[in-house]
């Protein structure tokens, strides 16, 4: 079956009468955006992974009860949203994320020939952006991070967080203005 021009209605109908190619096809579709904002929720690449996964498992045993008053792809993210923000809020998962070295978090950069001065003050940079982020409070950060992903439009990010359009820019404008301020308190304006 070529599925290259099938929508996601047609899978998901498919799937719901036991095409397990079917839902895979919507897997594959929609992992990335899924893997992002698990990974937006958490910072780690591995939780995000397992979360991921568990979001889908999850969308393929509750496929029944979806009503497609939204898009699948909006469906499953807000699922892995939601079981993302329940993984963070366990003390484990928190004192991993904060333990992690930068080197192994996912969050480095690519080196472009800078000189070892610059390196060790570009680390420093990340590592307090990082520190500031971690310190916002969840609704500035969370709204923040699935900005910065790129993946969603403000509509999306206002399902997947359950608040209005208006309020999501704003959160990520207040969020960026604190940002800013706090790096140039730290004298990085």
């Amino acid at each position: 079956m070529s599925t290259d021009c099938v929508s996601d209605p047609e899978l998901v109908e498919r799937a719901r009468r036991g095409d397990t190619a079917a839902f895979g096809v919507l897997v594959d579709r929609h992992r990335t955006p899924v893997f992002r904002a698990a990974l937006a929720a958490l910072g780690s690449y591995e939780d995000a992974e397992e979360v991921a996964q568990d979001a889908f498992v999850a969308a393929f045993r509750r496929l029944d009860g979806f009503r497609g008053d939204v898009s699948f792809k909006t469906w499953v993210i807000a699922i892995a949203w939601r079981k993302a923000l329940t993984k963070r809020r366990s003390v484990a998962t928190l004192m991993r994320r904060i333990a992690t070295p930068p080197e192994e978090s996912g969050w480095e950069f690519p080196d472009a020939g800078r000189t070892q001065e610059q390196a060790v003050m570009d680390a420093d940079l990340h590592a307090q952006v990082r520190r500031l982020i971690r310190d916002l409070t969840p609704k500035l950060r969370d709204a923040l991070l699935l900005a910065a992903s790129g993946d969603y439009t403000m509509e999306e990010m206002g399902r997947l967080l359950r608040v209005p359009t208006g309020t999501v820019k704003w959160r990520v404008a207040e969020a960026r203005r604190q940002l800013k301020t706090r790096l140039a308190g730290l004298g990085y304006g």
